[in-house]
């Protein structure tokens, strides 16, 4: 399942994320990604065909796609370390923005999460966890994403492909067998990962609320955000001004009982903090180092 730097090239499908096997070190990392669902919508444009102009006319010309400006570029890697009930370290979890290429027919960023439990946790339960996603660069909407867990002697692959990557969306489960299934899903779905990236280029203010849909385990439900703040944070880069964003899930969304997700108010629009609480006890994922490639962005 993993390779020997334990990771799958992206146009294939990479690995990561969930489940609840353990008690406190399953559920510190499942945590990571649940509460990653704190997303602005990113509309796509339409894909209707131009009309045909009458033959007196010059045909219209191809309209010129714009990548709009994010905060984030190849080389961005964000180190986070998650706690249990604000005192046992639980494990930690990397972010990482590791390509910009050609893909499906546009251009996408490469984005890579892994998460797993600290060394003592892990000699009790083994567990590993890893999400990537295709982020389209003009839309900022996923193009495909996927999901590798290891869970003890349980290994599990999950992946979403999205309208922009194929005919039709489609979730897709790799265990000893192979299930696909079609989806319907909203043009400007996110998956959880690709979620937190298109919220860190959208220009924040509190009071803002947004409704998103997220796709997650094949499955699509819609979350209500609401903007807080700004608010001080303390983290491995000092005490930052952070945006608080709450999102709330209509329906069958997570389990989490309550999430929250901090964005630093400066250029950079790092996410500083992470807040997941579950039967189990509130998890924080703090960030304890980030390494930035320079990027132009202006909020």
């Amino acid at each position: 399942m993993r390779n020997g730097k334990g990771a799958i090239d992206a146009t294939v499908g990479v690995r990561s994320h969930y489940a609840m096997p353990c008690g406190i070190p399953a559920i510190a990392v499942v945590c990571a990604y649940a509460a990653l669902i704190g997303v602005a919508p990113a509309q796509r444009p339409s894909a209707r065909p131009a009309p045909k102009p009458p033959a007196t006319k010059p045909a219209a010309r191809t309209a010129i796609r714009t990548e709009p400006r994010v905060p984030f570029a190849p080389g961005e890697r964000l180190s986070y370390d998650i706690s249990w009930s604000s005192s046992l370290t639980a494990g930690t979890a990397v972010m990482s923005v590791q390509d910009k290429k050609a893909s499906y027919g546009s251009i996408a960023y490469y984005i890579v999460a892994e998460g797993q439990p600290t060394a003592l946790l892990s000699k009790l339960y083994r567990l590993y966890y890893k999400a990537d996603t295709l982020l389209d660069a003009f839309d900022l909407v996923p193009q495909r994403a996927s999901i590798y867990s290891e869970e003890g002697k349980r290994h599990r692959f999950k992946i979403t492909t999205f309208g922009a990557a194929a005919k039709s969306p489609t979730f897709e489960v790799r265990t000893d067998t192979v299930v696909r299934t079609p989806m319907r899903l909203s043009r400007d779905a996110q998956d959880p990962l690709a979620a937190i990236y298109a919220l860190r280029a959208r220009p924040l203010k509190a009071g803002d609320r947004m409704t998103m849909p997220i796709t997650d385990s094949g499955r699509q439900y819609t979350i209500d955000v609401s903007v807080v703040g700004p608010e001080a944070v303390t983290c491995g880069l000092g005490t930052v001004t952070a945006w608080k964003l709450v999102p709330i899930a209509r329906g069958a969304g997570p389990a989490a009982r309550e999430i929250a997700l901090w964005i630093s108010d400066d250029s950079r629009r790092l996410p500083v903090k992470i807040r997941a609480e579950v039967a189990a006890g509130r998890f924080d994922f703090t960030l304890r180092e980030a390494q930035s490639a320079p990027v132009a962005f202006r909020r």
